[in-house]
């Protein structure tokens, strides 16, 4: 993104599906589609080849699904890997769940309205979390249903500071960062920070694996 612009990757089993992506987002003057994948082995190649910005992954695919295939480009050679946005006409817990644990930043069904698929994409860009209200209710009930030991250490939260920590519990609440900067009666650029320093502390790629960890070690309740 050194000029601005957004390079993406799209990948899907469909070729309309995959062109109609492609001639949608390569029309905004910020994004740029540099490369298709038909499966999830054809994405991983393609991922280390052209070092797109943002990866628009399905999640059902041959060869190789999404979620593998966002493993491995994930945890791949990259200094600075991929942002991965799943898409899918599944608005199933499972593969939430297993998306989100992969490390995808956000979560969209492939229904979305055009104008919402654009906005993901720039909001995953940016480096923010996006999952559609649907799919956090989903995720928020599957932490309901895990017993408590299943779930991470709590001790791994020790790092952060009482304010850092405030932070936290408001970001896995749903909370936008001018959100919480009002309710804290603090600067957005402040929240900022303590973002960063919180994903940096955690060693978390972004919000949406920061949610994940607060519901894994308790920090936030379904339902609190």
């Amino acid at each position: 993104m050194a000029d601005g612009t957004v390079r993406l990757v799209i990948v899907d089993d469909q070729a309309m599906v995959r062109q109609g992506f492609s001639a949608l987002l390569d029309a905004q003057s910020d994004l740029s589609v540099v490369g298709q994948a038909a499966n999830g082995a054809e994405a991983v190649a393609l991922a280390r080849r052209v070092r797109p910005d943002v990866v628009l992954m399905d999640v059902r695919m041959p060869v190789m699904d999404g979620l593998e295939a966002t493993r491995r480009i994930l945890d791949g050679p990259a200094a600075q890997p991929p942002r991965v946005l799943m898409l899918t006409t599944f608005d199933l817990d499972d593969y939430v769940y297993a998306a989100l644990r992969a490390g995808a930043s956000g979560f969209l069904l492939k229904d979305a309205p055009v104008d919402d698929l654009v906005q993901a994409v720039r909001v995953v860009a940016a480096g923010d979390a996006l999952l559609a209200p649907s799919v956090t209710r989903r995720l928020i009930a599957d932490f309901a249903r895990r017993p408590a030991t299943h779930r991470a250490r709590p001790e791994r939260l020790r790092v952060l500071t009482p304010r850092e920590t405030e932070v936290l519990t408001l970001i896995a609440r749903g909370l936008s960062n001018g959100e919480i900067a009002a309710g804290l009666v603090v600067s957005e650029q402040t929240v900022k920070t303590h973002v960063g320093r919180i994903l940096a502390k955690l060693d978390l790629r972004d919000r949406a694996q920061a949610v994940v960890l607060a519901y894994e070690t308790a920090l936030v309740e379904p339902g609190g």
